[in-house]
């Protein structure tokens, strides 16, 4: 299968950063053939079976969300006011003890719908209930993500090791499926709900499975605060005395509560982060000390967290939102570049969510990418590209979305998703489960 799109302006944000002003791309089955200047020649256009102008669209790479609860969508706006213990233990722990597999099913499908109508290509879930079925879902999709079955330790030793033994059977049998758009790592919760000992061997069984881990890591300062006065350490700390830091590749989620040496740490051992500037806002969190990171070669992606905590799936706003909080935060207008910002949601989510793709437009990738809508009026003038990719896009913007070749969104239609019925399904399984609490 050929797809000729024509008359794009490609912002490839290869290792230069090109601009293709007006060009064209060709995807053969799955890949990216031709990425090319000007209109294509005839016989380009004869071995197509299908050719598409784009009317002057922007042609760049799709957007990755490095961190996630999809399963919890439907909570979106559930409880906007309480900081993160309390809004755990109050309000999202009761509520998810409700929920069915309906409930998630319909709940993850609204995800999708948000995320592909907004640009992301693929995400991370981090979650526990109905796992499979999710996997089952995105085969069908056609969603790149990372599924880890999540694990909270804080029970006896028996129930710890199920938990790890069912996350583990998961991660092998999804690691790779759906034509390599699926893959999985290991996913204790957090310090402050997995003892260190169980951690421990969370990793070891990574360590066998050659899985990455991922796990919440300093969200917040009661978090940090109890850990020293448990242990004696930071949480980070207490994983390299263990010398787990060194054993796998890790993804941790937030890193707000972190101290220089912890980013020096994190850098020497190649640790990635997911930053996740407005849940990290919405639940006084804090901020991350984003710009340190960069600056110590950090590799940082964007995540937005569940909805429940956001309250959107917009990865353009989420972008925005990190880089003018460390303008203002250092009072420094250079502390984070546009291109600094680009490679978060593209290159480095595709390295965070081990894609093994360059998360560029280039020939020889796997054809992932999104095209927006340029005569939109907050994009005018179009001259300046890259700086409207950072500070005036929106996830409204997207028109069409592909990934391996194939169309996930066309002319703002979903293609392999049911709008109506997904919304329809949405709000019927909140008030079911909300009625249920009551």
């Amino acid at each position: 299968m050929n797809t000729l799109l024509t008359n794009v302006r490609i912002a490839t944000l290869d290792d230069t950063f090109t601009i293709i002003d007006h060009g064209y791309v060709v995807i053969t089955d799955k890949i990216f053939t031709h990425v090319e200047s000007g209109d294509p020649p005839e016989h380009v256009k004869k071995q197509a079976d299908r050719i598409r102008n784009m009317q002057g669209k922007w042609l760049l790479p799709g957007l990755y969300n490095t961190h996630g609860h999809a399963a919890m969508t439907l909570m979106r706006g559930y409880e906007d006011d309480l900081p993160l213990d309390r809004w755990l233990k109050e309000k999202i722990w009761p509520f998810e003890g409700k929920l069915d597999r309906e409930a998630v099913t319909a709940g993850r499908a609204l995800a999708m719908s948000e995320m592909i109508k907004s640009g992301t290509i693929g995400f991370l879930e981090m979650y526990h209930l109905f796992m499979d079925d999710f996997a089952e879902q995105i085969k069908d999709t056609g969603m790149r993500a990372v599924l880890t079955r999540s694990v909270i330790g804080l029970c006896s030793r028996e129930e710890q090791d199920a938990k790890l033994d069912e996350s583990a059977a998961f991660a092998a049998s999804w690691n790779g499926e759906a034509d390599n758009r699926i893959h999985t790592m290991l996913a204790p919760h957090a310090p402050n709900t997995c003892p260190i000992d169980y951690i421990k061997r969370i990793v070891e069984r990574a360590v066998d499975l050659q899985l990455p881990v991922h796990m919440h890591l300093a969200e917040t300062k009661k978090e940090v605060d109890d850990h020293y006065k448990m242990h004696g350490m930071h949480p980070l700390d207490q994983l390299d005395q263990y010398g787990l830091l060194n054993q796998v590749q890790w993804l941790f989620a937030h890193g707000v509560h972190l101290e220089q040496k912890h980013i020096e740490l994190l850098a020497e051992t190649k640790a990635l982060i997911s930053h996740n500037p407005i849940s990290n806002l919405k639940l006084g969190s804090g901020m991350a000390p984003l710009s340190q990171m960069l600056q110590s070669n950090v590799s940082v992606s964007i995540g937005c967290d569940g909805v429940s905590a956001n309250n959107t799936l917009d990865m353009w706003e989420e972008l925005r939102m990190a880089v003018l909080l460390q303008k203002g935060l250092l009072q420094q207008a250079d502390a984070i570049n546009v291109k600094q910002a680009l490679r978060m949601v593209t290159k480095e989510g595709a390295t965070a969510l081990q894609t093994g793709q360059p998360g560029m437009i280039t020939v020889g990738a796997e054809a992932d990418c999104i095209l927006l809508d340029q005569t939109a009026a907050h994009l005018q003038p179009e001259q300046q590209l890259h700086s409207h990719l950072v500070y005036a896009a929106r996830g409204s913007d997207v028109t069409d979305v592909y990934v391996q070749g194939r169309s996930l969104l066309e002319n703002k239609q979903l293609i392999t998703l049911d709008e109506e019925k997904i919304r329809f399904e949405a709000n019927e399984q909140f008030a079911k489960v909300a009625h249920s609490i009551i």
